[in-house]
Formats: structure tokens, C-alpha cells, sequence
């Protein structure tokens, strides 16, 4: 009975995705974890009020569906190739407020109004990347939203074979 219940909460929860920033409640979304390609950029939905409502995610040349609540204005960051997220700065109140992303290109982009409770999200390791997002979302907009970070996929196109061999004399 125990080992059902631990799996249950373990299967119905986030917590294996990591931290999430904000007060939380409503719909839980998640980007895909089954995308082969990488983050290639993001689309935000900002509020009259200034909450950001919704949030896309681009994968290679496909955007994810829209995760939130309907309407807002949207604003694109499309990173360029090779580019990766490495560092997020929010703020939220009752919703999230406020984005910035960074790259390893030395690039930013801001998204909302910097009001309410900051937070800074980083991966673990130096070598990782923004691979995915998640939360949750109400009528009004994204009420809390956290980041998987993994390490960036290989460019199997790009990669040149190892031509070396041993010649045995």
C-alpha cells in the first residue's frame, strides 16, 4: 500500500521536473520532453494588465501548442543557431510578471513588467541548457512556471566522423 501511494504521488506531481516559481494553482502544462530537436525560441503572451497570459516554445522549426490562458500580445525571441537559454530572471505576484532569458551568445530578451517577487533560475551544470518548461495556469494567466535544464543535443549533421584508425604493422 505504501509503495502505491509514494508511485501515485510521485506520477501525479511535478516534483520530478524541479522548482517552480510563483504561487501556483489551476492547469498544469509541460512542454514535450519527447522533442529530438533543441529550443530554437520562445513566444510570450503579455496581458493589458500587464501578466503573462501564455508561453510557446519553438522546437528546430515547429512551435509547441500555446500553454496558458487566451489572448495577450505577442512577443518573439528566436535564438540563432547554436544558441542556447542558460539563465532565466522573473518576477510574479499572483501571475507571472515579468522574463528575461539569457543566452550563451551574450544575448536577452525581456518579456512583461518587472513588478512583485524576483527569482533567478540557472541549471546545475555549466555545460546545460533550457530544454523544456512547465507550471500552471488560471483564467488570468501563468500563476507559476518552472525550467528543465539537460545537456544540449548533438548536431549529428555537423559532426564529423572520426577518420583516425590504429594501422597494425
Amino acid at each position: 500500500m505504501l509503495l502505491w501511494l509514494t508511485l501515485t504521488l510521485l506520477w501525479s506531481s511535478p516534483c520530478w521536473a524541479g522548482q517552480t516559481y510563483g504561487i501556483g494553482g489551476g492547469s498544469y502544462f509541460s512542454t514535450s520532453k519527447d522533442n529530438e530537436s533543441e529550443i530554437t525560441g520562445i513566444r510570450v503572451y503579455i496581458g493589458l494588465v500587464g501578466l503573462i497570459k501564455s508561453i510557446q516554445v519553438r522546437y528546430g522549426s515547429s512551435w509547441s501548442e500555446k500553454y496558458g490562458s487566451p489572448g495577450g500580445n505577442a512577443q518573439e525571441f528566436i535564438l540563432q543557431p547554436g544558441e542556447h537559454i542558460i539563465a532565466v530572471y522573473g518576477t510574479y505576484r499572483l501571475y507571472l510578471r515579468y522574463l528575461v532569458l539569457y543566452t550563451d551568445f551574450d544575448r536577452w530578451a525581456t518579456f512583461g513588467e518587472k513588478t512583485g517577487q524576483e527569482f533567478f533560475a540557472y541549471p546545475d551544470a555549466s555545460e546545460k541548457v533550457l530544454t523544456g518548461l512547465f507550471g500552471h495556469h488560471k483564467l488570468l494567466g501563468i500563476t507559476d512556471i518552472g525550467f528543465q535544464w539537460d545537456y544540449p543535443l548533438i548536431d549529428v549533421t555537423s559532426a564529423q566522423p572520426d577518420t583516425t584508425y590504429i594501422q597494425n604493422k
